[in-house]
């Protein structure tokens, strides 16, 4: 059987400033397929190799694949859709497969805008994708379907059905990640020019942030052994030549215990390696007698979640942090020289130019070394889409990107925003570029530093950073295109007939699924099974594996 991983052509300004990006999910769910024995997998990154869909419909004529996986986030998912809709129009007979966040939970509006869409893989995909794809190669896959846990389909009488949730991964040490795949020589950290990788110690997250739906993702906080995440950590580093990771996980260092031991692992193993980390502000007050620690284990960057201006608006989002403790955190970090990073949320309702202007004032109080101002996006998925409304104008997922203002405040409009945000980014990077970073007297500091003013430059010259091309000058003033498909921006009467004509389109957020109609030995053919009735591992044929050599 012929597996064909893509990556779709997704653009969009914002964390591709630092380079490009090794998608986690390939050498995952890809090592997970190798390790049941469906071996002939090829992987194709249509976003790093910026392939056109003409030429990817090419690709998938040579490779001739029997399945063709696809991942979505939110902003990638009509990139997604329409990669399968190419690979079912070149090889109808081939099944197609969509995972990821966004199809996770909005898997019934999917199934409506790309019927073409024969699965969908619901949350955590590792064991679903082996099950599911090892009755695609049995031949047995609409029959075992509706016992195939964490999947979504159209049945035969052209309803959506979604089974019953599986399990998380409990052990992460039994992830076995294929990180050959990917073709390293594209992964580049611009700031400093080495290879970068993404991997995962923990998966989860014990927090309850209103506008983030990872912890219903992953459902459960869980990590790995240090010293086995360490194991991998080293191949990637030995055998693939990475100088530099970001942790995938929401926040790594919540048990200080376990992050601690990765620190030392790393510490005693003392590998060429430099690293950067997501977390939380309380995270890092707890731990400042351990920062000297990190930074000796290689930790160089951490972003912090500091969010918004005023403490109104850390009480939305349920952050459980104060303004004063951020600029604290900041200090903390810089004292152990690790460059600290702060993000602020930008195109809240109550945004006015003065809290625009004060989020400028604020990073020039707190000094942090980097400072990005991100779109307040609303994901479908997430407590606060649901409580918005019909303020939630903009349904073009495609522009949740974080680079373009979704929500329109009350006392300014999205362009007027987005001019805000980018004054506030030219005043902060420049006073950086000429009165900071030259003169930073710690060696690798300033080297890193000034690889990441080379490479906001490099971005804002392509007008790749930000998406710079929707502003155009008109005379002595600039216009912006946000770029809006106009079919997807609704009025108030057009959201509330939409919620009442099509409730079945709103996210199931709850892993609640459809019922499932199964046959059961001598039992009526309308049996409702419920998923403590369903076995541990899903029902999928499991014949015995042939190795296909790869083309």
């Amino acid at each position: 059987m012929r597996i064909l991983m893509i990556q779709p052509n997704y653009h969009c300004g914002g964390a591709e400033i630092a380079g490009n990006w090794p998608p986690g999910w390939v050498a995952y769910i890809g090592g997970a397929l190798k390790h049941a024995g469906m071996t002939n997998i090829r992987f194709i990154d249509a976003m790093t190799y910026d392939i056109p869909d003409e030429k990817l419909r090419e690709i998938i004529r040579v490779n001739q694949p029997d399945v063709v996986l696809a991942t979505a986030i939110t902003p990638q998912i009509y990139k997604a859709q329409t990669t399968l809709q190419i690979a079912k129009e070149v090889l109808p007979n081939c099944v197609t497969v969509l995972g990821g966040i966004h199809p996770t939970f909005m898997y019934t509006q999917v199934f409506s805008e790309a019927p073409w869409i024969d699965y969908i893989v619901r949350g955590e995909g590792e064991e679903i994708a082996v099950a599911l794809l090892q009755s695609i190669e049995a031949g047995t896959h609409r029959q075992d379907r509706k016992r195939i846990w964490g999947i979504a389909y159209i049945d035969d009488d052209g309803q959506v059905v979604a089974t019953p949730a599986r399990p998380v991964i409990e052990d992460l040490d039994t992830l076995t990640p294929d990180w050959s795949l990917l073709d390293w020589d594209k992964y580049i950290y611009t700031p400093l020019n080495c290879r970068v990788a993404v991997p995962n110690f923990a998966r989860g997250c014990p927090f309850t942030c209103r506008f983030c739906s990872q912890w219903k993702f992953w459902r459960k906080y869980r990590h790995r052994d240090p010293k086995k995440f360490v194991d991998e950590i080293e191949t990637l580093v030995r055998d693939y030549n990475v100088g530099f990771m970001i942790l995938a996980d929401e926040e790594p260092t919540i048990f200080q215990k376990k992050f601690v031991a990765l620190c030392e692992e790393l510490i005693k193993r003392d590998l060429p390696l430099h690293w950067g980390i997501n977390t939380r502000v309380t995270d890092i007050m707890r731990d400042r007698n351990l920062l000297p620690l990190y930074r000796k284990a290689g930790l160089v960057h951490v972003s912090l979640g500091t969010e918004a201006v005023s403490q109104l608006n850390l009480d939305t989002f349920r952050k459980q942090t104060t303004v004063e403790q951020n600029k604290l955190a900041v200090k903390l970090l810089q004292q152990a020289g690790i460059v600290a990073e702060v993000q602020f949320i930008m195109g809240l309702e109550n945004e006015t130019p003065e809290t625009i202007e004060e989020t400028y004032k604020l990073a020039q109080d707190w000094k942090p070394d980097m400072a990005n101002w991100n779109m307040y996006t609303p994901w479908p998925f997430a407590e606060l889409f649901e409580e918005l409304g019909d303020r939630v104008e903009v349904r073009d997922y495609s522009k949740y990107n974080f680079v373009t203002p979704i929500m329109k405040p009350e006392a300014m409009t999205r362009e007027q925003v987005l001019k805000g945000v980018l004054k506030n980014y030219a005043r902060f990077y420049m006073r950086k570029s000429f009165l900071e970073y030259p003169w930073i007297k710690d060696k690798f500091r300033r080297r890193y530093m000034l690889g990441c003013l080379k490479a906001f430059a490099k971005t804002t010259a392509s007008k790749k950073f930000y998406d710079l091309e929707r502003l155009k000058m008109k005379g002595m003033s600039t216009e912006v295109d946000l770029g809006f498909d106009a079919s997807k921006v609704l009025t108030a009467d057009e959201i509330a007939q939409l919620k009442r004509d099509r409730p079945e389109l709103s996210a199931d957020m709850n892993f609640k699924g459809t019922p499932v109609k199964i046959v059961a030995c001598g039992a009526p053919d309308d049996l409702q099974v419920s998923e403590s009735d369903l076995p541990v591992k899903a029902a999928a044929s499991k014949p015995k594996m042939t190795a296909v050599q790869p083309d």
